[in-house]
Parts: structure tokens; sequence; C-alpha cells
């Protein structure tokens, strides 16, 4: 959400950035058609979903401290989530009325319900490069499938085979990242490949991931493009001159891998007649809130509320700043993720236009 990360190199810093929430009285529940329901929702990628997974693993990629969480569950409750509240994980849960937030796998403190209706496997810092992930060392998508892999043997043990089966059929499945790919490693692999080749490489990895995934009973699959994430605060701060301008060479390697996404969805659909896959942009809607902030009700599109609002990100957002208190005027919550409420209206303009697709 959705969805994008971009890294400080010389840190070896990725952390990516997310996209909204609001409590689930606050969200717009969707409308399934033919009385369908979703009995868990399942997710997989980076920061932008990652509702703290990278607490539990030895990363310098994590939120788990303050001011992040400074709006979850009544303030000042941080958990991982790379925003001021919730992650387009939680949003997705609520809009389907699944549950109102959705834990991270390696949460040990997990229960058989949470369990039941859902995860999110995702890594903050991850890419579909498997290079971006290393960097990192947070979970790749391999390390994700992984994971789902003895998911689904925990869930056998509990409900048996065929309630597995079914389960694992009838879930929703959301895949987001590739940004911080664009953003950080591709500068590091550019003696092996220019951005077209890249972005070739980028796709190819994109479709065994959901050829996987596929093959272990997933069937409605959301998959979300890139941002412009050459307009991120970071970004225009190091890369957009003086005026601090979008990186238009970012924005125009998001589209091209978008387009080659879009066209990989569109081959994998009709090899796989029995699942729905939906190519979701995230792209358009959030250009448009960023070139015309006030029609959505926002006042500053180009900072973010944490800091200067022009490069901290991680730990370098941290209890030390100020942060701004008008935090539904921004758009930007630190350099690189959304407020919570700039990804609650992302979240309704990508996914609820698309809502009959997986079904």
């Amino acid at each position: 959400m959705f969805f994008f990360e971009v890294p400080f190199s010389k840190l070896f810093l990725v952390v990516l950035w997310s996209f909204s929430t609001v409590i689930i009285s606050l969200v717009n529940v969707v409308s399934l058609p033919n009385n369908y329901s979703v009995p868990a929702v399942f997710v997989f990628g980076d920061s932008i979903v990652d509702t703290g997974n990278n607490n539990y693993i030895k990363t310098i990629a994590k939120c788990n401290f303050r001011p992040y969480g400074k709006d979850f569950g009544g303030g000042n409750q941080p958990t991982g989530r790379f925003s001021n509240g919730l992650v387009p994980s939680d949003i997705i849960a609520a809009k389907f009325e699944v549950k109102k937030l959705l834990p991270p796998y390696l949460d040990p403190n997990l229960k058989r319900e949470d369990l039941l209706t859902g995860v999110s496997f995702a890594s903050g810092a991850n890419g579909y490069d498997p290079l971006t992930s290393k960097i990192a060392l947070v979970l790749s998508l391999s390390d994700q499938l992984d994971k789902f892999k003895e998911y689904i043997k925990k869930i056998q043990g509990m409900v048996g085979e065929n309630t597995t089966t079914s389960l694992i059929s009838k879930s929703l499945y959301i895949l987001c990242t590739g940004s911080n790919d664009i953003t950080h490693t591709f500068f590091l692999r550019r003696l092996k490949y220019n951005i077209s080749t890249y972005t070739d490489f980028m796709a190819s990895q994109a479709t065994m991931f959901l050829k996987e995934l596929h093959g272990l009973g997933a069937r409605r699959i959301g998959i979300l493009g890139l941002p412009n994430v050459g307009c991120v605060p970071f970004e225009r701060t190091i890369r957009g001159g003086f005026k601090r301008a979008c990186s238009d060479a970012d924005n125009q390697a998001a589209m091209l891998f978008n387009n080659k996404l879009s066209s990989q969805i569109d081959i994998l659909g009709k090899n796989f007649p029995d699942a729905r896959l939906v190519y979701l942009d995230v792209y358009n809607p959030l250009s448009d809130m960023i070139q015309n902030p006030s029609k959505y009700g926002f006042e500053v599109a180009d900072k973010g509320c944490c800091g200067t609002g022009d490069f901290e990100v991680g730990f370098l957002c941290n209890p030390v700043l100020k942060i701004c208190s008008n935090r539904s005027s921004y758009i930007f919550w630190d350099s690189f993720h959304p407020t919570e409420r700039a990804f609650n209206i992302l979240s309704s303009e990508v996914l609820d236009k698309n809502i009959n697709k997986f079904f």
C-alpha cells in the first residue's frame, strides 16, 4: 500500500513504507458478492504490511519504539508497525470483517484464534530481489513462504487436513513489496543489470513466488504494484535537488516494473483458471493524493511528521525528536511511510473498487 520502502544506503538500512488504517469501527467494510466470506487474511511482503515480525529477528530495520505507534490503540504503543497507527494488513482484515488487527506470525504469544483467522508474514526491508533482504537481515519472500508452510502444518494439527485445505483456498492473500529493490538494491546491481533487465528480474521473482503460493493452495491473491517512490520525502531530499522535486528516475522505474508485473499477473491468471490474481494499482492513487493534497483534506505532502520531515525514518525517527501535532494534515508520518489517515484513504482507493475481482 498500500505500499513502498526506501533505505539509507550508507547504513544499509532498508526501511519500508506502509499504507493505511483506522480502528475497525471507522473502516468502510466491503460488501462481498454472492454471500462470499473470507475466513482469514494472509499477508506477505515488506514494511508496508509488516505488523511486527522484525521485532523478533536480528535486524536494524525496526520501529518498535516511540514515536512509532503514536496513535495506536489509544496512543503511544509502538508495535513494530511503520506508522503512527495501523498498517494495510490490519485495515484489510477489518474491511473483510475478519478481525481488527492482523498479528505478526513470529509473535510467540499467538493464540489458536489468531492463527485460524490469519497472520502477516511480512518483514520490513524485504524485496523481490533476494539480495535486498540479505543486506537488511530480514525475511526474504522465500523465508516467508517457508513460514507459511510451517503455518499450514500447525493448522493441520489443530483442525485436520480437510478443514485446513478449505481455509487456505477460501482466504485472502496480499503481496506487497518491491519498492526497496528500486530505491536501494538496484544501485548495488548496476554492474550486472540496467533498469530494464533489473525490472525483468524483479517480475520473474514475483512470478516464481505467486506460482509457489498457488501451489500451496492460495486462490484469492491481491498483488500491489509499486507507488511513486520518487515522491516520498526522503527521495525528494536526496535526489530532488534544491527544490526537493520528485525523483523522475525512481518513478519511471516503478512504472516500468508495474507494467511488467501486471502483464505477468494476466498470464498467470490464464494459466491458473481456478484462481483470482488481482493487480492492485497504488501508483496513481498516491500520485493524485500527493499532487492534490487538499482534495483529500491534507496540507503537507512533501515532508514527514517526524522531526524535520526530510529524512527521519527508523531509528532516526526517535523519542528525542519533535513530531507534528496535526498528524491528520500530513500524508507522510516519517520520510517514507504514510500517516494512518493517508493509509486509510489509500486502502479504500486501492482495494474497494477491486473487491469483485477476487470472487
